[in-house]
């Protein structure tokens, strides 16, 4: 048997200085607490969940409270003590793109406090997760629109490079607005619940009919250009995200519609704000079929050429989720047995995707493999 160095068994001992962990702490760790958290609330979602499933459901999302703050902090110190290498990412054509797990991830955690925070501590969860998805929302309509800009006027881009990741920062408003059909029924005040519902359906549309846009643009680029490398291999699940998440949102502020409506004056408009939202939700739903046969095709192909790991296999994940939480969701609106075992399915599928990321990024987050800033490196 071949002794392992000791050297090797200490944590970052592929970094130069555990200094590098900060210096080259990217937002693409953000995509962490995004694919943890959406498993957390898929098991949530699960019908007639058991209490030991719900039991570690809510452990999950502890548990991402815990890893978004230890980003958070990490990040923060790069911008105090590497900020000239830290601003790079404005430049860069990818990193950037990242920015948008930042509100997507605090997203799954202003929903856990609706779903596992609400039974514990009453209002207090609701107050707190309406003051969250304040800066939550906020935060992604600026990523939404200084991200695009940033394209537009000062990054370099490809049509043979463009990948999915390009999603990323339009995406997380959408996220918001899933979050603004939970929340809404909760709230107190009657017009406060109105602007909370209003301002979800305004978040679904910044976010997306640019998503689809997108779509048909990487739709072009594939055609054109074959698979992205092995390397980024995992976005290709990425074009699921927008659309399960769209599919979800309106299915969630359309359930939340008719009451608020109707205590606002508006009850006329409750059915139909149901109905186009329901019809809506499962036009996308179906048409994210598309997208998740296409995207295990493409993975099946990858795995047969080798598929190096990365910090980017998260992207498996979070997609995945939505679509499985759209799937249940949806199951529960319509009386279709076959749509609750799919959900079911899929969350099974996403709860082993998660255990094999989740194991390769702790051990290759020990070894200080996985800190690496491209910004640093390339050219931007």
């Amino acid at each position: 048997m071949t002794a392992v160095p000791l050297a090797a068994l200490r944590p970052f001992s592929r970094l130069a200085s555990p200094r590098e962990v900060v210096r080259q702490f990217t937002p693409n760790w953000f995509a962490v607490t995004m694919g943890t958290g959406i498993l957390a609330l898929a098991l949530a979602a699960l019908p007639g969940v058991s209490p030991a499933v719900r039991a570690a459901a809510e452990g999950l999302w502890i548990l991402n409270a815990g890893l978004f703050g230890l980003f958070s902090v990490l990040y923060a110190a790069r911008w105090v003590l590497f900020f000239d290498g830290a601003q790079r990412i404005f430049g860069h054509a990818v990193v950037s793109m990242y920015f948008g797990c930042i509100p997507m991830g605090l997203a799954t955690i202003v929903n856990g406090l609706l779903i596992f925070g609400l039974p514990r501590w009453g209002q207090v969860a609701v107050e707190a997760a309406h003051a969250l998805w304040l800066a939550d929302a906020a935060l992604s309509v600026v990523c939404g629109m200084a991200i695009p800009y940033l394209m537009f006027t000062r990054q370099s881009h490809g049509l043979e490079q463009m990948t999915a990741v390009w999603l990323l920062p339009m995406v997380a408003s959408e996220v918001a607005a899933v979050t603004a059909g939970l929340l809404a029924p909760h709230v107190t005040d009657p017009a406060a619940r109105l602007e909370v519902l209003t301002a979800g359906y305004g978040l679904w549309a910044l976010s997306v009919p640019l998503a689809l846009g997108v779509l048909v643009i990487l739709f072009l680029r594939l055609a054109l250009h074959k698979l992205p490398p092995a390397a980024m291999a995992a976005s290709s699940w990425l074009a699921l995200g927008p659309i399960g998440t769209g599919a979800l949102g309106l299915l969630v502020l359309g359930a939340a519609a008719p009451s608020i409506l109707a205590a606002n004056g508006l009850g006329e408009l409750g059915a139909a704000a149901r109905g186009v939202c329901l019809i809506g939700g499962l036009a996308l739903w179906a048409y994210g079929l598309w997208w998740l046969a296409m995207a295990v095709l493409f993975t099946a192909r990858y795995l047969r050429g080798g598929l190096p790991f990365n910090i980017g296999w998260w992207g498996y994940t979070f997609p995945l989720g939505v679509f499985a939480v759209a799937t249940l969701k949806l199951g529960g609106q319509l009386p279709i047995p076959a749509l609750a075992v799919a959900g079911e399915a899929l969350v099974a599928s996403l709860a082993a995707v998660w255990l094999v990321v989740a194991a390769r990024t702790a051990a290759g987050a020990w070894r200080g493999e996985l800190f690496h800033s491209p910004c640093l490196s390339d050219a931007v």
